[in-house]
């Protein structure tokens, strides 16, 4: 039974949290490859830019970028091309924009 609680919490704490994000220089270093569409219609994942690190929660597109690699949950490449992505995004101007439209990738973000 504790093994279950534990196995439990370590999933949740890590869903809750995995909106902190890094941007490394090589696609070697990176966790996931992700293009930044010129339409959100094309987007996988509709995200928004939040100041600060209190507002993140779990995976709904609002992400905070971390000033160092040992911070983020995540380590995200930006590729050139569409064709090299695990992940379509676009930014968005307000928070209550953000959000999944295609959440059979949201794998990616756990």
């Amino acid at each position: 039974m504790r093994v279950i609680i534990l196995l439990y919490l370590l999933f949740f704490s890590n869903s809750l949290f995995s909106q902190k994000i890094f941007s490394v220089d090589y696609k070697s270093q990176a966790d996931i490859n992700v293009f930044v569409t010129d339409y959100r219609s094309q987007a996988d994942l509709l995200v928004f830019k939040l100041d600060y690190l209190s507002e993140v929660k779990g995976n709904q597109g609002l992400w905070h970028f971390v000033n160092y690699k040992s911070q983020a949950d995540k380590k995200i490449y930006f590729v050139e091309y569409k064709s090299q992505a695990d992940l379509n995004i676009f930014f968005v101007e307000y928070k209550s924009q953000a959000g999944w439209k295609n959440k059979s990738k949201k794998q990616f973000l756990f």
